[in-house]
């Protein structure tokens, strides 16, 4: 157990010290190579060009743990490959903007190597062909979500550590400590990227860090092994990425409404709206940060079956009304 605890420290530690030092290396070049996200007055509202090749650090940070301490297995093979493959279309991206059929086309072939690799729904009261439209569509859904929220500071990099962090106890607790050490690692890289990504940043992930960041946090729930909490555990993921979901649940309702079609940018994400309503970055960081930790914390005590469904029900509703007010009224 010691060994094991010291695995999961040295995971967490190295990735972190790794994507620290990376970190520098990577703004230099970034500058150097003119690869900047460049302000333009509607969503990107920062000062000046911001360095753009933060997701490569996380990435890099990440991959370099997983060399020296993760016992590769078939599983987490396609989980590393459909995350590299979502990492190298955001890059694409970056670099010269896909139009929107083209992107979606890549998180299609990413999804299916998730899909391949066994992440998906297992349920016998769905076919399977429903449980693999479903863990589809909730792994898009992720991936775009985490792609829409990343439109300032420190904002997706927070709500990932969050939502990591849950899934890293959740794991810790049912003893499944290959995928915790995953975690563990993945944690690590992405608060060294936080560090300078916090406001005022310093460099961003970019679309490649992005959908990095959603393709494996939405493919981590579907590796966990639920065991006796089965049906629990068809809530307690929703709950631990409720703030990303309820980001592009409120983009493609708004956007739907003023006649724009759901995938075209538009400056109606919930932190600009708390933005123009004075609040300063650090301020919706913490607000956003508080909101992902109360949500996972429903999560949990649903989990443990410390409330019952229509507890877990009450409370969500409850916490889609505090959502919507302080963001809309």
């Amino acid at each position: 157990m010691t060994m094991l605890f010291v695995r999961h420290i040295f995971a967490a530690g190295f990735s972190f010290l790794f994507g620290f030092y990376l970190m520098p290396a990577i703004i230099k070049s970034s500058f150097k190579l003119g690869i900047m996200d460049i302000p333009d007055g509607k969503i990107k509202c920062h000062g000046v060009p911001i360095p753009y090749l933060g997701g490569l650090a996380i990435y890099l940070s990440f991959i370099a743990t997983l060399c020296l301490v993760y016992p590769f297995e078939n599983q987490v093979l396609w989980l590393l490959l459909g995350s590299t493959l979502l990492l190298l279309i955001g890059m694409i991206d970056d670099l010269k903007v896909l139009r929107p059929g083209q992107k979606f086309l890549g998180q299609i072939v990413a999804v299916v190597c998730f899909l391949k690799g066994g992440f998906w729904l297992k349920t016998e009261f769905m076919t399977s062909f429903v449980n693999l439209f479903l863990s589809g569509f909730w792994m898009l859904s992720l991936i775009n979500a985490f792609n829409l929220v990343d439109v300032m500071d420190g904002l997706a990099a927070s709500i990932a550590i969050v939502a990591a962090s849950s899934f890293l106890i959740i794991t810790l607790i049912f003893q499944q400590y290959a995928i915790s050490l995953l975690l563990a690692a993945f944690l690590g890289a992405v608060l060294a990227f936080f560090f300078y990504n916090k406001p005022p940043a310093k460099i961003y992930m970019g679309d490649a860090g992005s959908m990095f960041l959603g393709g494996f946090l939405s493919a981590i729930p579907l590796l966990i092994s639920w065991s006796s909490h089965s049906f629990n555990a068809y809530y307690t993921p929703i709950a631990i990425l409720a703030v990303p979901l309820l980001e592009i649940f409120f983009l493609v309702i708004i956007r739907t409404w003023i006649g724009i079609p759901f995938y075209r940018g538009s400056p109606h994400h919930f932190s600009i709206y708390l933005q123009k309503k004075g609040w300063s970055k650090n301020k919706v960081l913490i607000f956003t940060s508080l909101m992902a930790v109360i949500f996972s914390a429903v999560g949990f005590l649903f989990l443990f079956e410390l409330i019952n469904l229509i507890g877990l029900f009450l409370l969500l509703v409850f916490l889609f009304f505090v959502w919507t007010y302080f963001i809309f009224v």
